[in-house]
């Protein structure tokens, strides 16, 4: 008869949602710099007024804003990791946790306004 051991099972727990997490948004992000370079290929912006034109339309706005978002949420994720494995501290990794999700707060809201305004 096999013993089964009792584990004390610590953590967050965040593993495979967190890597799969991690490859989805690298794809969005990889789609959409292959549609950008396609899109700037084939019609190079030369003045402010050829890009803002270029942003003008819905879906170039709404996938610029995908495209950021899942930057953000990709390196939230990335940045945590390191945060969790390397500073043990717990008041030091907080304190960085609240900083670095405040910035990224900060800079999704700034492409929104960027892109919206």
């Amino acid at each position: 008869m096999v013993k089964q051991s009792k584990l004390a099972v610590t953590g967050a727990h965040y593993g495979l949602k967190d890597w799969l997490v991690q490859r989805v948004t690298a794809v969005l992000m990889i789609l959409y710099l292959i549609i950008l370079a396609g899109v700037l290929f084939i019609a190079a912006p030369h003045d402010y007024g050829t890009w803002k034109n270029l942003f003008s339309h819905q879906w170039m706005r709404i996938a610029t804003f995908v495209f950021f978002m899942s930057l953000f949420w990709h390196a939230w994720i990335g940045v945590r990791n390191v945060l969790m494995d390397y500073v043990h501290a717990t008041a030091i990794r907080l304190t960085v946790q609240i900083v670095v999700i405040s910035a990224l707060l900060f800079y999704g809201v700034w492409v929104a306004e960027i892109l919206w305004s």
